[in-house]
């Protein structure tokens, strides 16, 4: 007890006690946890931009890559300009990823060269996936390439899971080209690092459209804390990306990040997930689904 207690007399302590717990309740006394809350409130909300589908046309890649802002170059497996693509980004100082093929629901469409697909059992999806991987230099991490249909398998998507796991230094981050997948799910129940697309910047490849996702990525980045966005090596969008970037950064609202800074503190707690992951039963997910 300090001296200033001690001097209280009973009534005074009385009325002490009730105010203190009244603004407890009322949420004003700060705990250390709100005070870290508070602190983090005025810190900038973090947005990441990946770039998907490189490695086939070398100039609008290269154009990807020489754009001034921490975006991460998302190279497919098994291209013509792959390895290259992927050299030119690392060393330009640019996270890269391998954007895996994965089937999509579309049964006459490949999502590319090294297609990961329903059709493959365990082995088989870890040797392809292996494989891919030894195309594509200096990897941090996978992002699906379409996998509307296989994503939302639990049984392939804890396969791949534990593939990536047992490398140990890979991250997860599910592109959601699909509401039913369960990749994410499956990465965090695996203890994949992961985190999930936001906004797709580019669906439709009209400028106004794309800007208006631009504007619905920093909304969410503000809402949430942060965003992950995700466009395609198109003109517009690329056009887009380079006027608006350095008015971001200078943007004291916003910090543009590589996606693996998001999904480190979204590991720590630092970040909170938008939800928290619900077990998959995998095996009774996995018979339904067949």
């Amino acid at each position: 007890m300090n001296d200033r207690q001690s001097k209280l007399s009973p009534p005074g302590a009385l009325i002490l006690g009730t105010l203190m717990a009244v603004l407890m309740l009322a949420g004003v006394l700060l705990t250390p946890a709100r005070q870290a809350l508070a602190t983090e409130e005025n810190q900038p909300a973090l947005i990441a931009i990946i770039i998907d589908d490189l490695g086939n046309q070398l100039g609008a890649g290269r154009r990807a890559i020489a754009l001034e802002a921490p975006l991460v170059c998302a190279v497919m497996p098994h291209t013509a300009f792959g390895r290259t693509l992927a050299r030119e980004a690392h060393a330009a100082g640019k996270e890269v990823m391998m954007h895996l093929p994965m089937q999509p629901m579309q049964m006459e469409r490949i999502a590319g060269p090294g297609e990961i697909s329903l059709e493959n059992n365990m082995a088989q999806l870890r040797r392809i996936l292996y494989n891919d991987l030894e195309t594509v230099p200096h990897v941090v991490g996978i992002n699906n390439h379409m996998g509307s249909l296989i994503t939302r398998h639990p049984g392939h998507m804890r396969w791949l899971m534990e593939a990536l796991a047992a490398r140990g230094d890979l991250f997860f981050v599910d592109s959601f080209t699909t509401s039913a997948s369960v990749a994410y799910e499956a990465a965090l129940e695996t203890g994949v690092p992961a985190a999930r697309r936001h906004v797709f910047l580019d669906d439709d490849p009209a400028p106004e459209k794309i800007a208006a996702q631009f504007e619905q990525l920093k909304r969410q980045a503000l809402s949430r804390g942060y965003a992950i966005g995700i466009g395609h090596p198109y003109d517009a969008t690329l056009n887009m990306l380079e006027e608006v970037l350095p008015e971001l950064q200078r943007n004291g609202k916003f910090k543009l990040v590589a996606v693996s800074h998001i999904v480190e503190q979204l590991e720590t707690g630092e970040l909170q997930r938008e939800f928290a992951p619900v077990p998959l039963s995998l095996t009774a997910r996995r018979q339904g689904d067949l």
